[in-house]
């Protein structure tokens, strides 16, 4: 599916899942290296950058969270011309479907300056890229938020399924956006080249966007393992409590046991057996050594 939106003397095409005629068409008008056409149709593991004749080639991956769904990352190729842009993507990315809608305004209405070369769009498109993976880790802290109000109301042990699967969401954002700096800077400097010097700021301030995403992964992260580390000292403890007073409770009834087992045995004597009351006196015997041994553990505070 191809997508054509104008802005002045600047074209963005936005092809989503392209067909090899939609590719070919695209190669064909904007004179893009049959090489880098090829590479539009398949997925690409790797992100990368390469500075041809008349573009710029750059394969980036971001992380999303599909609620319902298992998180993925999402790839969007860019080819950045002087005075066009070309994006393509193999499924729906919500913050390009917002950039459309705000570029197709400002484009109606003409009331905002895109600049004079597509270098400025893909300033403005990767903005807002960058600015929805902040929206959500901001939703990622909601949820540590939340573990960890439910943590202290005493919810621990399920709270471990749930901060591991943060620490995975976590650990997918990071590992998506790892290879971002290398490819930024790779960026920064074909970008000086093809656009000018006057557009160095503007590669500085994408890579300034990508620090943001990483400082907020990184705090998110350290969150996360207090959390964790608190988490499992509280569930160790409550654990601890549980083992101690089930060992209190053994050591208790363990002499009454064995005073038990003794007045079971098979024996021609064993005292107090012909006494009429001598049910109720040991059982009366039982009873006082199990408090008196209960009232020791409290006076040592043990219980």
């Amino acid at each position: 599916m191809i997508k054509k939106y104008e802005y002045k003397d600047l074209v963005w095409v936005d092809l989503e899942s392209p067909t090899h005629n939609e590719v070919r068409q695209v190669m064909e008008e904007y004179n893009i290296d049959p090489v880098v056409a090829e590479e539009l149709l398949v997925p690409s593991l790797k992100p990368k950058v390469d500075l041809y004749a008349n573009c710029i080639y750059l394969i980036l991956h971001f992380p999303t969270i599909k609620y319902g769904t298992e998180q993925r990352n999402q790839e969007i190729d860019f080819i950045i011309g002087q005075n066009f842009l070309v994006t393509s993507r193999y499924e729906s990315i919500d913050p390009v479907h917002q950039f459309s809608k705000v570029f197709e305004v400002n484009s109606i209405l003409d009331k905002s300056n895109m600049g004079n070369h597509a270098g400025f769009i893909f300033y403005y498109m990767i903005r807002t890229v960058y600015s929805h993976l902040i929206d959500q880790l901001d939703s990622i802290k909601s949820s540590l938020t939340e573990t960890e109000d439910k943590i202290f109301r005493g919810e621990e042990r399920k709270m471990v399924i749930e901060l591991s699967q943060l620490n995975r969401t976590l650990l997918d954002f990071k590992e998506a956006t790892s290879a971002h700096k290398s490819v930024l800077d790779s960026l920064a400097i074909a970008g000086k080249k093809f656009f000018g010097a006057d557009f160095e700021y503007y590669l500085q301030s994408i890579i300034g966007e990508y620090y943001k995403v990483h400082s907020e992964i990184q705090n998110s992260k350290e969150f996360l393992e207090e959390l964790r580390l608190t988490n499992d000292s509280l569930l160790t403890t409550k654990q601890n409590e549980v083992m101690k007073t089930l060992t209190i409770m053994a050591f208790i009834f363990l002499p009454l046991s064995f005073l038990g087992t003794i007045f079971g045995m098979t024996s021609n004597y064993l005292p107090l057996m012909n006494n009429p009351n001598g049910f109720w006196i040991i059982i009366s015997s039982m009873m006082i050594l199990g408090l008196l041994i209960f009232s020791f553990f409290k006076y040592k505070r043990w219980l």
